[in-house]
């Protein structure tokens, strides 16, 4: 097995981030660990919950943090290579459908959610 600076290459690690704009640095940390792990060259699935769900909207503006990477690069770089997913509930609660996201982009709910956390191979982590 090879390994690098993030351990195994095979890695999976499944990153679920709860706030958008309304807290900024804490989301930008969950995108920016997403973006980094894939760089790494691990397997990365991206979930966007709750404030977050704003910035998988198709032209969404995101928000801006000083000394920070651009949330919606950050973004686009894990949709690049790894999968986003937006939550079902949130999607719904905003009247969002798959049309409003950007290609891509899957709808999915919690069991889609806990499948993925709980496979033997996968480190999760929630912001």
């Amino acid at each position: 097995m090879t390994t690098t600076a993030a351990g195994p290459a095979s890695a999976r690690l499944v990153v679920k981030v709860t706030c958008g704009a309304e807290a900024p640095e804490r989301c930008n940390q969950a995108l920016t660990v997403a973006a980094t792990a894939l760089a790494a060259g691990a397997q990365v699935s991206l979930w966007l919950t709750g404030g977050a769900v704003d910035l998988a909207r198709t032209g969404a503006a995101g928000f801006t943090l000083e000394h920070a990477a651009d949330p919606l690069e950050l973004l686009a770089a894990v949709l690049a290579d790894g999968q986003v997913t937006v939550c079902t509930q949130c999607a719904a609660r905003r009247g969002l459908t798959a049309t409003d996201l950007p290609d891509g982009v899957r709808i999915a709910g919690a069991a889609v959610f806990v499948a993925e956390a709980l496979d033997p191979t996968t480190t999760a982590l929630v912001y």
